[in-house]
């Protein structure tokens, strides 16, 4: 006599999923610390000048921004055109700049705080007495570290 074999004997066998797990939780890992956080997401429209004598700062964690331009297309409505200030996530007024930066001192260490240097993000078209009015409030904090962020390039492109 013969022997028959069944056809379900004949299939592939079933993939071992044993170690998909362990994959994910690789995969999970990678892009946490892979991935940069936006920090903020702006409400103004920025468009930075542009500079040929241009520094890079070191430590990134030890800056405050401060954003300056009119507000972007979906803000002018109830904004208006004016330029306004930005700090974090939020419109601010020029008198709002103090308890900004007091308010970033305190979540800073003690010993850093000297190091902590005010960057101005500003838009090209902001007219200078806004940028005057913001440097006589870090002035009365001694806020005096400041810096100006440009793009680099020929500075008779502007």
């Amino acid at each position: 006599m013969s022997k028959f074999k069944n056809k379900n004997s004949l299939a592939l066998p079933a993939i071992s999923t044993a170690s998909l797990p362990d994959i994910v939780f690789m995969l999970l890992f990678f892009f946490m610390v892979a991935t940069v956080m936006r920090q903020n997401s702006l409400l103004i429209h920025n468009e930075l000048p542009i500079a040929d004598q241009v520094e890079k700062l070191d430590q990134k964690d030890l800056i405050m921004y401060i954003y300056a331009g009119k507000p972007s297309s979906r803000y002018q409505k109830n904004m208006g055109d004016t330029p306004r200030i930005q700090l974090n996530d939020k419109f601010a007024t020029v008198s709002d700049v103090k308890a900004f930066v007091l308010a970033e001192r305190e979540a800073t260490r003690e010993a850093l705080i000297p190091f902590m240097t005010t960057a101005l993000k500003v838009d090209k078209e902001v007219h200078m007495g806004l940028i005057d009015d913001i440097k006589k409030e870090l002035r009365a904090v001694n806020a005096l570290k400041v810096n100006y962020t440009t793009r680099k390039g020929s500075a008779l492109e502007n």
